[in-house]
């Protein structure tokens, strides 16, 4: 793998899971008609640890998140919540938690494969001692 392994331009391709995801992170209807089988072209430029990663959508809006691997830098959803998040590199994949899931991205097959699973959390309520 080169220090440039992610640059480059990528056109999406399929999707899985969609309708399920979008729900579960609390995307707003519309936002969810639009991000269908939308021709999002995400371009990568890698320089090292430093990468700038945008994500043109059609109709001309993009987002782009700049970071560095290893240090805190303040993101953007696709739906356009602002957060900080720490993306770190693992196994050769980009690693990051956003506000509501846990997103991987890798190039496999010389095709960028972005992975986001929902992260669920569990509370748990004290219970009462039984007074007899």
């Amino acid at each position: 793998k080169g220090n440039m392994a992610f640059t480059g331009k990528y056109e999406f391709e399929g999707d899985e899971n969609y309708d399920d995801f979008v729900k579960k992170i609390g995307l707003p209807s519309d936002k969810i008609e639009l991000g269908r089988n939308c021709k999002i072209v995400t371009e990568v430029v890698q320089n090292g640890n430093d990468f700038t990663w945008s994500q043109h959508f059609p109709g001309g809006r993009t987002t782009t998140n700049t970071f560095t691997v290893g240090k805190e830098a303040d993101m953007e959803t696709f739906g356009g919540k602002k957060f900080k998040a720490t993306v770190k590199f693992e196994d050769g994949k980009l690693v990051a938690d956003f506000p509501n899931y846990h997103h991987t991205a890798e190039i496999s097959g010389g095709k960028l494969v972005e992975v986001s699973a929902q992260i669920s959390g569990l509370v748990y309520k004290k219970q009462k001692e039984h007074q007899d």
